[in-house]
């Protein structure tokens, strides 16, 4: 399984790039993958992407850094020849998205399967297990990465929005650190141990041990 995250220039789909890709091979968690690269000329940057990021539009459009397309020609010969292609994303419907968008407007192929698992789920599921119900806000679902984290007994240092705006400082985003936190997450939900030697400094909750 290939833990995957990606960094992006924005929101929109379309218009926005992925400067950044990061992925981790579960089988073989010291196999990993970091690459960034130039969005390309006509891809949009939103103000909040530069937040998150700790990022400029300079950085972005670096003319020295790699293009897109080859960024994702990279990532494909390093999956290619992995054991197993599903992927493991906090939302694979938006991370999945962008990869189909992107393959096929560089005319790359796909090389791995649609099916992808959603560790926003596999929390809620775990939650409610222990605690009866669903974590909510409302009507949806408030399982976000923060709370993933928070559930799972470790730390959030990341910079956090909302509402466009930054609600806690922290450390930017980055595509591979994003990758071992949901690595991470998702070993002590399954599992209910310690996955990365970084993070055994926060202990695994007792309601998530085996």
């Amino acid at each position: 399984m290939i833990v995957l995250d990606l960094e992006t220039s924005g929101l929109d789909l379309v218009k926005s790039g992925i400067w950044q890709i990061g992925a981790i091979d579960l089988n073989n968690p010291e196999d990993q993958f970091i690459e960034e690269a130039r969005i390309d000329d006509e891809d949009i940057i939103s103000e909040g992407a530069l937040k998150v990021t700790g990022k400029t539009e300079e950085d972005l459009r670096d003319p020295n850094k790699q293009s897109q397309k080859k960024m994702f020609e990279k990532f494909i010969e390093w999956i290619k020849n992995k054991p197993e292609t599903n992927f493991l994303c906090q939302g694979p419907q938006w991370d999945f998205s962008w990869l189909i968008i992107r393959i096929e407007k560089y005319g790359l192929g796909k090389p791995f399967p649609y099916r992808a698992l959603d560790l926003h789920s596999i929390a809620q599921i775990k939650y409610r297990e222990i605690n009866k119900d669903f974590l909510m806000v409302g009507e949806k679902s408030d399982m976000n990465l923060p709370n993933i984290l928070e559930f799972c007994g470790l730390k959030d240092e990341r910079i956090q929005m909302l509402g466009g705006e930054i609600s806690k400082e922290g450390q930017p985003h980055n595509a591979l650190e994003d990758c071992k936190l949901e690595g991470e997450c998702f070993s002590r939900l399954i599992y209910g141990k310690n996955l990365f030697p970084e993070f055994s400094k926060f202990p695994v909750p007792g309601v998530l041990r085996k």
